[in-house]
């Protein structure tokens, strides 16, 4: 029973894995195919954290934060995608759902009435939370591999990296 217990858990990992890759690899793929794309408009619209947001959105920060999000959602989708170094890419990804949860809020709302304190954003970081727990690059992941080597093992960083 426990064996059959831990290839469905393994399944439902990997699942998981594969869905939040599909969310920031998506989202990636319409802001660096759409040419002019920029973050900008949506941060000059925030609300209960306008104070923040709106420094992103000068001329010269601007398209800074337009290229990290763009590549970084590209980045973060590419490591769950692969399993490889996926702690660093759910981690940065948590960042990301934090900061796109403040930017949707209209406290105590978040995007709109329906979604009271919480949205989806929080429950993307909670199961990016649980990648990282289950270490979850080692389940038909590149972290298997790599956690395997000589260099990840002498390197603290680079074996939690690798999970």
């Amino acid at each position: 029973m426990r064996d059959t217990n831990i290839k469905a858990e393994r399944t439902v990992i990997v699942l998981l894995r594969l869905s939040m890759a599909w969310v920031f690899l998506y989202a990636a793929s319409h802001q660096i195919t759409v040419p002019g794309w920029s973050a900008t408009g949506f941060l000059e619209h925030t609300k209960t954290f306008h104070w923040l947001f709106a420094e992103f959105t000068g001329p010269v920060t601007g398209p800074i934060v337009s290229f990290l999000v763009e590549w970084g959602h590209f980045a973060i989708g590419l490591s769950l995608l692969l399993g490889f170094f996926t702690r660093i890419g759910a981690s940065a990804g948590i960042g990301l759902m934090i900061l796109y949860w403040m930017a949707h809020m209209d406290f105590p709302y978040i995007s709109n009435t329906n979604n009271f304190l919480l949205d989806e954003h929080i429950v993307y970081a909670l199961v990016l939370l649980l990648v990282i727990v289950a270490r979850a690059g080692r389940v038909f992941g590149l972290d298997g591999l790599l956690s395997e080597t000589s260099l990840v093992r002498r390197n603290h960083l680079l074996s939690w990296a690798a999970g």
